[in-house]
């Protein structure tokens, strides 16, 4: 199965019957009769990819019952994390920054059904929903977004630096577009242990005009450096317009001489694809540009409101056109492999898990005063002062 049952695995609950006699074995989960069939099914993305100097991949993607029912409940389980984030942060048991993804989760499911463990990932701050889909645990997101011990870096991280090194996810970065040089760096660790992997270097449309980009392409491309680099255009860096600060906001074109793609990043389907697709290319010829074309439904971070720069009817018309849970939920009841109810009751668990899991973070004590002097030196040399 894809590599995308991480947040199945977290959330599981009693085995599901088989609801007809197709599905060979039953889902993971607490809800009846949403087919656990393995029989390969074709989907057509939503839209044509945009290539620059590359073919695209095909339209066509190959999944299952179990995929799509595996990717609704990763996306639902993300966007309501988000959702409860949100409510946490206004009761101030979350401080500092905290950047939302909600929207976005298609882009983080869909790379991770194209990626194996071996593979990395780095990103910028709004890393909940990529920490999650590498496997993070639900209890130890909140606890670390509440500067909890039980965090996923033990509370002194907080929500833009998640890390969870055993799967290979290099966080969580504050400076805009720092981590895209570190990402090429993880790539060329890969090639020169001979590794069969590659890194996925996430940045944002507000880091695309940064000049370490450019840098560290540069050199990606001079050493033919396994690298997918991911520009995830949401359209607005901060409160200004990608149309207002790029000249050019063809980002997936933006390499020149390295390939790129232009990809739905609301359709998980063409995410999956496309990283598929861009993983297979790094590993022969070094970098590619995917663009994730997405959208996120909250303002930049908790202190934006996200509607002084665009107009509510336009938040309300990507939910109701484009929203990537809403594309799955239409394929899954479309093809017979769940019921409308059967879905909701799915929904309804992950929201009982997510506040089982909140209630577990709330109960880890604050750090020691100690942890203050950890992690600053090598093997916490000179803890001792």
């Amino acid at each position: 199965m894809a590599a995308a049952v991480v947040l199945l695995r977290r959330l599981r609950g009693v085995t599901a019957a088989p609801r007809r006699a197709a599905a060979a074995l039953p889902l993971t989960t607490s809800v009846r009769g949403v087919s656990d069939s393995t029989e390969p099914l074709t989907i057509e993305t939503s839209v044509p990819y945009k290539s620059h100097i590359v073919d695209p991949p095909p339209r066509e993607v190959a999944t299952t019952a179990r995929e799509l029912a595996t990717f609704f409940r990763d996306m639902s389980a993300m966007r309501r994390a988000e959702i409860a984030a949100d409510s946490l942060y206004k009761a101030k048991l979350i401080r500092g920054f905290c950047h939302l993804y909600d929207g976005q989760e298609a882009v983080a499911v869909g790379m991770e059904a194209a990626t194996a463990r071996a593979d990395a990932i780095i990103t910028a701050y709004r890393d909940h929903c990529a920490y999650l889909a590498r496997g993070g645990d639900l209890a130890a997101l909140f606890a670390e977004l509440m500067g909890r011990s039980g965090g996923c870096s033990r509370g002194k991280g907080g929500s833009m630096h998640l890390y969870k090194k055993d799967a290979n996810f290099y966080g969580g970065h504050g400076i805009v577009g720092a981590q895209v040089p570190l990402g090429c760096g993880l790539a060329f660790a890969q090639r020169y242990r001979k590794e069969a992997a590659v890194t996925f270097d996430l940045y944002g449309d507000g880091a695309a005009n940064q000049g370490q980009l450019f840098e560290a392409l540069n050199m990606a491309a001079l050493w033919k450096l396994p690298v997918v680099l991911v520009c995830e255009n949401n359209h607005y860096g901060m409160g200004t317009a990608e149309w207002r600060a790029s000249k050019s906001p063809a980002y997936y074109k933006r390499g020149d001489y390295v390939p790129g793609l232009k990809v739905d990043g609301m359709d998980v389907l063409a995410v999956k694809q496309a990283c598929k697709f861009a993983k297979q290319h790094a590993l022969e010829n070094g970098p590619i540009i995917l663009e994730m074309d997405t959208y996120r439904y909250h303002g930049h971070s908790m202190s934006d409101p996200g509607s002084t720069y665009r107009t509510r009817d336009e938040i309300a018309g990507i939910r109701q056109e484009r929203d990537p849970i809403e594309r799955v939920r239409k394929l899954l009841l479309a093809h017979d492999f769940a019921t409308t109810q059967e879905l909701k009751d799915m929904e309804k668990e992950i929201r009982k898990q997510v506040d089982t899991a909140i209630a577990k973070a709330k109960e880890s004590p604050m750090p020691d005063p100690s942890e203050l002097f950890r992690n600053v030196y090598v093997n916490d040399c000179g803890l001792e002062t």
